[in-house]
C-alpha cells in the first residue's frame, strides 16, 4: 500500500511516517520545504513539495495514492486567523478533492478532540453537537473541515475516516513540557484533566482507520484510559511549584477535555498499548 502523509515533519505526523516506513509502507510526504524532511527521506520517503494552500500542487501529491493520512494543520488560535483557515479548512478540501480526481481509496483525516464544547457535563462523544462559530481558530476550521469532507462522503462516495486526537505525547516529543508554560499563562485549575494519547496509539487507530472495512463516514476519540491532573504532570517535571502560585480559579468543569472512547473500542476492538501517561514513563517511552 502507497500512503500520502502530510505534516509529516510536525510532531505527530514524523513520528507516524517513522513507523509506516519501518513497517515496509511506501511513503509518500507532502511539505513545504524539503530540507525539514532529510531524516523522512533517508529512511525512504518520497519527497513532494507543495502547500495546502495552494491547490495546484496537491494533484502531484495525490497521484498513484492508495490512502492520504492528512495530519497537517495550523494551531495557531488567536492569531493568523486567515492562515488557519486557509490550511485546515479549505486546504484540507482542496486536498479531499485532488484525492478523489486521482482515485484514491481512502481518507483518514486527523482532528482534535478540541472541537468539542468546554462545559459537558459527561466525557465528550462523537455524536455531540459542536460549535462551529466557535471563537478559537484552530477548533472552528477542524469542525468546518470535518463537515465538509463528511458531505463529500455522502454527495461524491470520498471514503473519509475522521480521527479525533486527545493531547499526543511520547517517543521524546516535547510536546507536555512545552504546554506548562502556556497552561501557567491560561491559569488553568492544578486540577484540570489532560486527556492524552501516546503516538503509539495514534498510529494503532490511524492504522485500524486505514485497514478496516465499512468506516467510511464514521468519526471516532482516540485517547488513554486515564486523564491526568495539570498538577500530576507539572510535578512530574518538577515543575509544579512554578506552574500553580495557589491563586488558580476553580475547576468549574470537570469533563472538559475529556473524551469518550466507546465507539472506537465497539466498533474496531482499539485498546490503548499505552493506557496512562504513568505506564508510559514506567516504561520509559515519554
Amino acid at each position: 500500500m502507497k500512503i500520502l502523509v502530510t505534516g509529516a515533519t510536525g510532531k505527530v505526523g514524523s513520528r507516524y511516517a517513522k513507523r509506516m516506513l519501518a513497517k515496509g509502507y511506501k511513503v509518500r510526504i507532502l511539505v513545504r520545504d524539503a530540507a525539514k524532511a532529510t531524516a523522512l527521506a533517508a529512511l525512504g520517503a518520497e519527497v513532494v513539495v507543495g502547500d495546502l494552500t495552494d491547490a495546484a500542487t496537491l494533484p502531484v501529491a495525490a497521484a498513484g495514492i492508495d490512502a492520504v493520512i492528512h495530519m497537517a494543520a495550523f494551531f495557531r488560535t488567536f492569531t493568523d486567523f486567515d492562515d488557519v483557515i486557509r490550511t485546515n479548512h479549505s486546504g484540507t478540501v482542496a486536498l479531499a478533492d485532488a484525492a478523489m480526481a486521482a482515485g484514491v481509496r481512502r481518507f483518514v483525516f486527523i482532528s482534535t478532540g478540541n472541537v468539542y464544547p468546554t462545559t459537558a457535563r459527561r466525557p465528550a462523544r462523537e455524536d455531540d453537537v459542536l460549535d462551529a462559530n466557535d471563537p478559537r481558530a484552530y477548533s472552528s476550521s477542524k469542525i468546518a473541515a470535518e463537515n465538509e469532507l463528511l458531505a463529500l462522503h455522502k454527495d461524491k462516495g470520498l471514503d473519509v475516516r475522521v480521527l479525533r486526537l486527545g493531547f499526543v505525547y511520547g517517543d521524546g516529543d516535547p510536546h507536555i513540557e512545552e504546554i506548562l508554560p502556556v497552561l501557567k499563562k491560561w491559569k488553568r485549575p492544578s486540577g484540570y484533566r489532560m486527556h492524552m494519547v501516546h503516538h503509539l496509539d495514534v498510529a494503532q487507530a490511524v492504522n485500524i482507520l486505514l485497514h478496516t472495512d465499512g468506516l467510511d463516514g464514521e468519526v471516532f476519540n482516540v485517547v488513554d484510559d486515564a486523564p491526568i491532573s495539570l498538577y500530576e504532570l507539572a510535578d512530574s517535571f518538577g515543575k509544579a511549584a512554578e506552574t500553580f502560585d495557589g491563586e488558580e480559579p476553580p475547576l468549574i468543569y470537570p469533563f472538559e477535555g475529556i473524551m469518550d472512547t466507546t465507539k472506537l473500542r465497539t466498533m474496531t476492538g482499539f485498546r490503548p498499548l499505552v493506557p496512562s501517561y504513568y505506564a508510559a514513563r514506567d516504561l520509559d517511552i515519554l
